[in-house]
């Protein structure tokens, strides 16, 4: 199953709509184009849900460790500044965004994009898709992310101002100087 699209420009749905609505349907993930249009996306499988759990587990163990910000998992949501409302797999921001946020926008879908983002290429994703998604986070002030496709062991690497990098079959990720320290052991999500 692949995520659909429905094209919403006969409704007018408020962000605080959009919030109630994942909230009163919390058995289904939805994210927001920048036009409005409500994307619903379909659970992953097993296999793919236990490598996301490890892509989170490892960012989220280094930031236990190092305390520079928060990491956030892909139940998270995101209002990125050009309106759309995304949930990545993975994503980090630094301790002082985060408590830049009043105690209200910490409950919310956070408002703002993420420095730090990864998406797991899953069976049911386009990768077409998930490269614009990536993109639109770069466009919004994403620093770093990960495009992780376990079918063809490609990770392409985001930055802005930047060509996309693409490393074929790597063993890790560094977090650069956006997570200081951070290396991504690719082994256990081949």
């Amino acid at each position: 199953m692949t995520a659909l699209t429905l094209n919403l420009n006969s409704i007018q749905m408020t962000d605080e709509q959009f919030f109630q609505l994942c909230q009163d349907n919390d058995n289904l993930r939805f994210e927001r184009n920048a036009n409005g249009d409500l994307i619903i996306m379909p659970p992953t499988g097993g296999e793919t849900s236990n490598r996301n759990a490890g892509l989170t587990a490892q960012v989220w163990i280094w930031n236990e460790q190092t305390k520079l910000g928060k990491v956030f998992d892909s139940s998270g949501g995101f209002k990125l500044p050009n309106g759309a409302d995304r949930s990545p797999d993975v994503a980090w921001i630094p301790l002082a965004r985060w408590n830049a946020l009043t105690a209200q926008q910490q409950q919310r879908f956070l408002p703002l994009c993420p420095d730090f983002v990864i998406e797991l290429v899953s069976p049911s994703d386009s990768l077409t898709a998930t490269r614009q998604k990536m993109q639109e986070y770069i466009d919004n002030g994403t620093r770093l992310g990960w495009l992780c496709d376990r079918h063809s062991r490609i990770v392409e690497i985001y930055r802005p101002d930047r060509e996309v990098e693409i490393l074929e079959f790597p063993t890790t990720l560094s977090g650069e100087d956006i997570l200081p320290g951070f290396v991504l052991q690719m082994g256990s999500i081949w």
